[in-house]
C-alpha cells in the first residue's frame, strides 16, 4: 500500500514537472515581449532576453499617442461585437432551420457550408479584394464586419447544428400549441438552450477577430479606421524599427482579449463538455 502511494506520488511529481516545462515554452514568448517592452531599442536588439537595465514605464505612454490606441481600440471594439452579433443571430437561424425543416435541399447546402471551412482564405484573398474594391466597398467596417460573417458562418451554423439536433423537438411542439409562432420557439425555447455553444462561439470568434491582421489590412486603408493590430504594425519600418515601443505597442493590444478569455477560460471548457455529454 506504501509503495503504491509512493509510485502514485512520484507520478504526480512528474506529471506536475512536464505540465510546468510546457507551460514556460508557452508563456516565454509573450514574457519576452513584456520584458522588452521596457527597454530601449539598442537594448531590445543587443540582448533580447536580459532583463532592461532601467524601466521604461513611457514606451506605454508613447506607443499608445502614436498609435491612436483608443480610437484603434475603438474600432477593434466596434467590429468584433458587431461581428460576433451578426454571426451568433444568423448562425443560429441558420442551423435551425437545417436541423428542423426535413428539406433535401438543406442537406446539400448543409454538406457545402460544412465543405467551404476547408477552403483557406488565402487562395481567395485577392479575387475578393478585387471585386470588392471594384463595388468601392473597401475602407468600410462594415465591409469588414459583413466579410467576418462570411467567414464565421460555417463553423458556427457546425456548431449550432449538432446542438439543436439534441434538443427535444416536444419542447417546440408544446410552444406552438400554446400559440408561438415558430420564430418565438427559436428565440424562447431553443435559443436560450443553446447557451453553452453561443458563449464558447463568442469567445473562439473573439479570439480570431479581434487578433486579426490580414483582412483588416485588405479592407482599411485610412488611419483613421485602422484595429490595433494594424496601428502595431506601423512601429516597423522599411529602414528602422522602435521595437521598444513596438513591443508595448503589442502588449497593449493583447491585454484586453487575454483578461478576456481568461475571464472567459471556464465557459470554453464547460461549453466543450456539455457538448461532448449530449
Amino acid at each position: 500500500m506504501k509503495g503504491n502511494l509512493r509510485v502514485r506520488s512520484i507520478f504526480d511529481v512528474l506529471k506536475f514537472l512536464i505540465i510546468l516545462i510546457f507551460s514556460s515554452f508557452y508563456i516565454l514568448p509573450f514574457a519576452i515581449v513584456v520584458i522588452n517592452s521596457f527597454k530601449k531599442t539598442g537594448e531590445v536588439v543587443l540582448n533580447p532576453l536580459a532583463l532592461p537595465k532601467e524601466f521604461k514605464i513611457s514606451n506605454y505612454f508613447e506607443a499608445a499617442e502614436r498609435m491612436n490606441y483608443f480610437r484603434s481600440f475603438f474600432n477593434t471594439f466596434v467590429i468584433t461585437v458587431a461581428s460576433i452579433a451578426i454571426i451568433v443571430i444568423f448562425s443560429s437561424m441558420t442551423a435551425y432551420i437545417f436541423a428542423r425543416k426535413k428539406w433535401s435541399i438543406n442537406k446539400i447546402f448543409f454538406s457545402i457550408m460544412a465543405a467551404s471551412m476547408i477552403i483557406p482564405f488565402q487562395s481567395v484573398m485577392i479575387p475578393l479584394v478585387k471585386i470588392y474594391g471594384s463595388l468601392n466597398m473597401l475602407n468600410n467596417m462594415w465591409s469588414l464586419i459583413y466579410m467576418y460573417l462570411g467567414f464565421g458562418t460555417a463553423f458556427a451554423v457546425f456548431l449550432y447544428h449538432g446542438f439543436i439536433k439534441s434538443i427535444p423537438l416536444e419542447l417546440e411542439e408544446a410552444a406552438l400549441v400554446d400559440g408561438a409562432t415558430t420564430f418565438q420557439a427559436f428565440w424562447k425555447i431553443v435559443f436560450p438552450l443553446l447557451k453553452p455553444v453561443t458563449t464558447t462561439l463568442i469567445i473562439l470568434d473573439a479570439l480570431w477577430i479581434w487578433n486579426d491582421f490580414l483582412l483588416p489590412s485588405l479592407i482599411l486603408i485610412s488611419a483613421e479606421k485602422r484595429t490595433l493590430q494594424l496601428s502595431t504594425f506601423y512601429f516597423y519600418g522599411t529602414f528602422t524599427s522602435n521595437y521598444g515601443l513596438a513591443m508595448a505597442a503589442l502588449v497593449l493590444t493583447v491585454f484586453p482579449i487575454i483578461v478576456v478569455s481568461l475571464f472567459m477560460q471556464k465557459y470554453i471548457i464547460a461549453g466543450i463538455v456539455r457538448g461532448a455529454i449530449r
